[in-house]
C-alpha cells in the first residue's frame, strides 16, 4: 500500500486513485494463472472499483508477467487489465516508454479495472465533465478542452512529473523496496528478489 500512498497518490499520477484498492495475494514462484484469474474474479464480483492481485514470491521477469496478464485478460473480457513489475527501467524517451518504470510496485501485480467503469470515464471526458477538467489540471496544468483521450493526458502529465521528480521517485520507490524486503524476511515470505 505504500507504493499506492507514497507514489501513485503523492505524485498524482492517478486521478481516481483517491480510494484504496481491493487487493489480493497469491503466493509461489509460478502462480498459475488460474489463481490470477480466481483472485481477480472475487475482487470485482465483490464490487472492486479497482483491484490488484499481488504475488509477492513470484519469480516473473516482465514478459512473463506480460504474458500473464494477456490470459488473464483473455478469460476476464470485462475488465480492463495492467501489469506492474519491479524491474521496469526508467525510460525517458517518450510519455509511453515511461509508463512502465511509473509501474513499479514492489511486488509483481495485476490491477483489474471494469470496463463499465473505463467506458464510463471515457463517456464523461468525452462531454467535458467539469470533474475531468479539474483532474486534468490538477495533472500539470495541460490544457482542459483538449481533445486528447484523458489516457494521453494522463501519460504526458505523468511524463512531465517523472521528468521534473525521476531522483525523488526513485529514491521513493527504493526505499518501498528496502521495507518491503526487510517486512517480508521477518513474515518469513521467500520473495523472488
Amino acid at each position: 500500500m505504500r507504493y499506492v500512498v507514497e507514489v501513485v497518490q503523492a505524485y498524482g499520477l492517478c486521478p481516481w486513485a483517491h480510494t484504496p484498492p481491493a487487493t489480493a495475494a497469491i503466493f509461489g514462484a509460478h502462480p498459475p494463472v488460474d489463481a490470477w484469474v480466481a483472485a481477480a474474479e472475487q475482487l470485482l464480483a465483490a464490487g472492486a472499483e479497482v483491484a490488484m492481485v499481488i504475488a509477492p514470491e513470484a519469480a516473473l521477469d516482465r514478459r512473463a508477467l506480460a504474458a500473464i496478464r494477456d490470459a488473464v485478460a483473455a478469460r476476464l473480457p470485462s475488465a480492463g487489465v495492467a501489469d506492474f513489475h519491479p524491474d521496469a527501467p526508467l525510460d525517458l524517451a517518450t510519455p509511453a516508454r515511461a509508463v512502465p518504470f511509473l509501474r513499479r510496485a514492489p511486488d509483481p501485480l495485476l490491477q483489474l479495472v471494469p470496463l463499465a467503469i473505463l467506458d464510463e470515464v471515457r463517456a464523461r471526458d468525452a462531454h467535458g465533465a467539469p470533474e475531468l477538467r479539474d483532474q486534468a489540471r490538477l495533472l500539470g496544468g495541460h490544457d482542459a478542452t483538449s481533445h486528447a483521450p484523458i489516457a494521453d493526458r494522463i501519460a504526458r502529465a505523468n511524463f512531465a512529473t517523472l521528468a521534473r521528480d525521476a531522483a525523488q521517485l526513485t529514491a521513493a520507490l527504493a526505499a518501498i523496496d528496502e521495507d518491503r524486503r526487510a517486512a517480508y524476511a521477518r513474515a518469513g515470505i521467500s520473495a523472488r528478489r
